[in-house]
Order: C-alpha cells, then structure tokens, then sequence
C-alpha cells in the first residue's frame, strides 16, 4: 500500500493514528465487513435448529496462526447493524481485531432469555412461555461456543452483550456462569423481572463471591424512568414505589450495589442515558460499554509514537509494555499493535525521514504476521525507498510466494527493469 496515504491519515490528528491509520479508504471500509458467514446448528438441548452470524476481522488470513477475541450478541440479527456501526469505527486503538457473533432470539424470545417463570407481569396476565434461561445458556456453553471454537481461530476471552430482556440473561451470565465470558454489556436490563428474583440473588452473589478479571458495563435509558410521567427524574425516582418505576428502579439498585462492593474484584460501570428511548441506547450503550470493558487495550502515550522526536529505545520500551498488558488480558503473546497499524506507523516514519523507526515497525509487523503478504510489500518499499533493490526484490518475492498475487509479480517485474 503507498506510503503516502497513510502520511494523509496520520499527520492528521492523534485520535486518527491511534484508530486507524489504518488507511481505513471508502474501499476497505466496505471490505471490512465482507467475511460474514450465516450459519445454523441444531442443538439437542433446544430441540430445534438456532441461526447465527459470524463476522471474521477485517484481517483475517486462512493460514495464518492468529487467533482472536469473540464477541456474542443476543439478538444478533436485530442489533447487527448496531454492533458493526461500533466496531467498524474504534478497532485499532480502541479495540482489538475481533471475531463477532450474532445469535438469533426471534423464534421464542421471552423463552429463551427470562430468568424464571411467571404468569403474571405488571399487573396481569402473561401467557407467554417463560423462564428458559437456564436451558438457553446450556445451548451456548455446550453447543455453541465449542462450535465457534472448532470452527474458527478463537481464544476463551469472550465479550456478551444482551438488550432488555437479553440484559438481564447478560447479568444472570455474570451472577451464575461468570466462567464463560470475561465481558458483559447489559442494555436495559430487565431486573424488574419476577418480583426482582435476579436482582435479590445478583446482590447476594455479589457480597460474597471474587469476580476478579470480570467487567460489566449495565446501561439505563431516560424513557424506562416512567413511561408517561415526566415529573419522575433521576433524582426522585427512588422515592416512588410504583410498578410504573420498577424496571429503572431496579437497574439502578443493582448499579449502586454493584459499584459498592469493591471487595470481589468487579470491574464495574454503569450510564443513564438521559436522551434515549429503549429501543434507541443500544448504540450508545455499545459503544461506550466496549471503551469501558477494553480500557486497558487503548495505546499508553500514543502522543510518543507520532512524535518525530521519541528515541527509538523508548518506542520499543512502550511497544514491550503494549505486548506484555495485551499477553496477560488475552491469555496468549499477543501483539503489542493489530498490523494494519505496525504498517501505518512504518509508512509515517518513511515520510517522517525516520528510516530506523520505519525498519522497526516492518519488523515487527513481519515478525508478527509472517503469513501476510503485505507486510513483505511494505518492507519492500522501505527497501526502494533506501535504494536497496535486492532486498526490494527479496520481500516482494516473498509477498508472491505467499499470496501468488499478480500484483507482486507485477512489482517485481517492473522493479527488475530499474
């Protein structure tokens, strides 16, 4: 890829390095999103077959060895859009490449993601089939996730997010399952349900039990603090003890208690969102609950790594301490930068006139990816552009042995005739 595009993105402003100087064009932002795979499994514990989607990274190559984080969606094929809005726009220096999946809840929702049975709610009769949390969750650790995991390169460091009445599956995961995922976002949870019933058993799991290495981020939109009554406000809410006021109620009792108990380790968070409705805080839920839940994965000093002026040593001094942070939150050596970014920062030090930084950050990037074609093109290019026309010609060589590319064989060709 040419330099130059990334010298555009890079000079621009830090925030835009730090996300993507990923040279993000109209072009690979429409490839970002294009390895999504519609699946189907029959489960035996459901008794029936469930859907599902899975979006692999944008970098994503068959024979290399890298594996990812996966992020589960309930209600997947409702809130797609909404998860890809996110995710297309902060991987990089935000989040990490990860594997995205979206389970499907239309066929029996209510079933599927309630915590217990009732025939009552809010004051009258409910006849919809309920309380199949449990069995729904059996689903998902025995059936779905080893499918994923056999199926695609994965880590056991996963993310859930629920909405609703998949918020309150989402807190039933963390309270009685918490071995399953690391991360959980709850969208407006249900909490209300059944007389509170989660709720009573999260605050006494939650006093007693270590949640150490877990995060959760629970969300609370202005339209659930009274349906009809504009009088009802953050500030009074508790005051009132109406059903009209019990799902609110009930999030924000359980954020308070969950925030008081620094004792189990619980890396908490909690938002109101004073301008949204229920069906629209997803986004902004998502958004803000994956900053919060990857806060240890975003760049230390990014300042330093655009600054011409930042010795090497302390660049691969901040890229060691990068790796190490990303090695013990992932479970496995990780990188200390996704590669479309070692790339980007090996491009800016090009044009920078830093040729030592720009052989570092190549380096690194082959020594990472070394299954990636373009990783060799661009070490090639640094080559050219120190005159070096024998390793040019190495890398390039390498990049179409690899991909078989006519693009490199292309390059080699016309640099050949130099």
């Amino acid at each position: 890829m040419k330099y130059y595009l990334y010298l555009l993105v890079f000079i621009a402003s830090p925030l835009i390095v730090n996300q993507g100087a990923i040279a993000q064009t109209a072009e690979s932002q429409t490839a970002q999103f294009q390895n999504r795979i519609v699946d189907s499994i029959f489960s035996k514990t459901l008794g029936e077959c469930r859907d599902f989607w899975v979006r692999l990274p944008d970098n994503f190559q068959p024979d290399s060895d890298e594996k990812y984080a996966v992020i589960y969606l309930m209600d997947g094929f409702s809130l797609e859009s909404t998860l890809e809005t996110v995710y297309g726009n902060y991987w990089g220096h935000y989040l990490p490449h990860m594997i995205l999946v979206g389970i499907s809840n239309r066929k029996n929702r209510t079933r599927d993601l309630t915590t217990s049975q009732i025939k009552m709610r809010r004051g009258s009769a409910f006849d919809r089939e309920t309380g199949g949390a449990e069995t729904f969750t059996k689903f998902i650790e025995k059936e779905l996730i080893p499918y994923i995991d056999s199926k695609y390169p994965t880590i056991p460091y996963r993310t859930l997010i629920g909405h609703s009445y998949a918020g309150l599956f989402t807190i039933n995961m963390l309270v009685n399952h918490k071995h399953l995922f690391q991360n959980y976002i709850a969208i407006d949870p249900s909490l209300d349900w059944d007389d509170q019933k989660l709720l009573k058993e999260a605050k006494a799991k939650l006093s007693t039990e270590s949640y150490e290495g877990k995060s959760l981020f629970v969300s609370l939109a202005a339209e659930q603090l009274h349906m009809w009554n504009e009088d009802i406000t953050m500030e009074n809410i508790m005051d009132d003890s109406s059903e009209f006021t019990l799902f609110a109620r009930s999030i924000i009792e359980f954020s308070n208690y969950a925030k008081s108990q620094k004792q189990n380790g619980l890396n908490f968070s909690w938002k109101f969102y004073n301008e949204d409705l229920h069906g629209t805080v997803p986004l902004p839920s998502i958004r803000d609950g994956l900053i919060f839940l990857f806060e240890w994965y975003q760049f230390k000093s990014p300042q330093k790594y655009n600054n011409p002026e930042t010795p090497i040593e302390e660049l691969v001094s901040l890229l060691k301490e990068q790796e190490q942070i990303y090695t013990e939150h992932f479970g496995v050596p990780t990188a200390p930068m996704i590669d479309e970014m070692l790339n980007g920062y090996g491009y800016m030090n090009m044009q920078m006139g830093q040729p030592k930084k720009a052989l570092m950050f190549f380096e690194m990037n082959i020594k990472y990816n070394p299954t990636s074609a373009n990783a060799y093109d661009s070490m090639a290019e640094y080559y050219e552009s120190q005159n070096d026309k024998e390793n040019a010609l190495k890398y390039l060589k390498k990049a179409y042995e690899i991909s078989g590319d006519d693009y490199y064989k292309e390059r080699i060709e016309a640099l050949n005739k130099k």
